[in-house]
């Protein structure tokens, strides 16, 4: 496939269907697998009504082994067609997230966080023999442990949470009422996910126009939220009745025309366009010459050199961030947040006020072309 085709829905194994997409071409993938669940027999209620439980064919495996050998080839696909800045996330319950973890970190995935979706609605324990199972476990990771860029809107997960830095504790009901799809009066998909659950995880991850994989389609939660959100979805899923779920429930979304900033696009110093210190030099807002103190000591200053780095009374000569690690006495520095210039009153300014001048002027030109 020589490009992704994206809010489409693709019909077939999704093994096969990985195979086929173009390497490094989408930018998260959420997966929400079979879980192996390995239900014997029927469960009733206390009433001996039977309770709708989870016994799909996808849902059988005939040993942890073969669960495993599956695992393994479908996350690899998954490795390969995430972009080198992507992450995926995986959702599970204590039947498969142990194995699932270990076998991602085999692969190289490097987890970033453990969240748990505590049910506010669980399904009761019938039987009466062990604890309620009211929470479910998701994994996010990213490629590898070297990987230094990923998508995370801290700031908007803050602002989603009146303000608080948002926890790894999500307390959200299961998909019930009129968001579950219904096929003759029964559930379509016995394990549908709220939406709520998937618009915590795309707005955590992606930007606007990201395009989001989910190689265990279903009903298409993840492309009806990734359509609200205005990101784009490319679904895997075999099963035709699904998809016609899926389909219907996706189209009747209007994909919103609205700008990045009201879809979630936050603009932070990680983000934002990279500023080199030596374009302070260009601009003249610093002059080859001038000197910098650092941590307002004025006994600690360096001289500005003509290329952008700074030099010493002793001679020694290095980036801002270089000589700030030899003051400090610290393996590494951030020199933007330690070195101050004097403005013309005299008054000892941090030279990140600057850097943000020129960041801004870069992003209304940007804007105006």
């Amino acid at each position: 496939m020589a490009t992704l085709e994206v809010d489409r829905i693709y019909q077939g194994d999704c093994l096969e269907i990985l195979a086929e997409l173009p390497e490094k071409s989408v930018d998260l993938v959420f997966a929400d697998p079979p879980y192996n669940l390995q239900l014997q027999g029927t469960l009733r209620r206390p009433n001996l009504s039977v309770v709708n439980a989870v016994d799909d064919d996808w849902d059988q495996f005939s040993d942890f082994a073969t669960y495993d050998a599956f695992t393994r080839a479908w996350l690899s696909a998954c490795r390969r067609v995430l972009k080198d800045d992507g992450t995926l996330w995986v959702i599970g319950s204590y039947h498969n997230i142990y194995r699932v973890g270990a076998i991602l970190q085999d692969l190289g995935y490097w987890i970033l966080n453990d969240v748990v979706w505590i049910k506010t609605n669980p399904m009761p324990n019938f039987r009466g023999v062990r604890f309620t199972n009211a929470h479910e476990t998701l994994l996010w990771c990213k490629k590898s442990k070297d990987q230094k860029r990923y998508t995370f809107n801290y700031h908007a997960m803050k602002a989603f949470n009146d303000d608080k830095q948002m926890r790894s504790d999500w307390e959200l009901a299961l998909c019930t009422g009129r968001e579950r799809l219904t096929a003759g009066g029964e559930k379509l998909h016995s394990t549908q996910k709220p939406e709520a659950l998937l618009y915590r995880v795309i707005l955590a991850s992606t930007n606007p126009g990201d395009v989001v994989l989910d190689p265990f389609f279903g009903t298409g939660t993840t492309g009806a939220v990734a359509k609200k959100l205005g990101r784009h979805f490319v679904g895997i899923e075999r099963d035709e009745a699904y998809i016609r779920g899926a389909r219907a429930r996706i189209e009747a979304i209007q994909r919103p025309l609205l700008s990045p900033e009201v879809l979630g696009q936050y603009t932070t110093k990680r983000s934002a366009p990279r500023i080199a210190f030596s374009a302070l030099l260009e601009n003249g807002l610093l002059l080859p010459g001038q000197r910098l103190y650092f941590r307002k000591q004025l006994d600690k200053q360096a001289t500005i050199v003509a290329d952008g780095s700074l030099l010493l009374p002793t001679g020694e000569r290095g980036s801002i961030h270089q000589i700030g690690a030899r003051l400090g006495q610290q393996p590494a520095c951030n020199g933007w947040e330690h070195w101050y210039y004097k403005d013309e009153g005299g008054q000892l300014v941090v030279i990140d006020d600057l850097r943000e001048r020129v960041r801004g002027e870069l992003l209304a030109d940007q804007q105006r072309v």
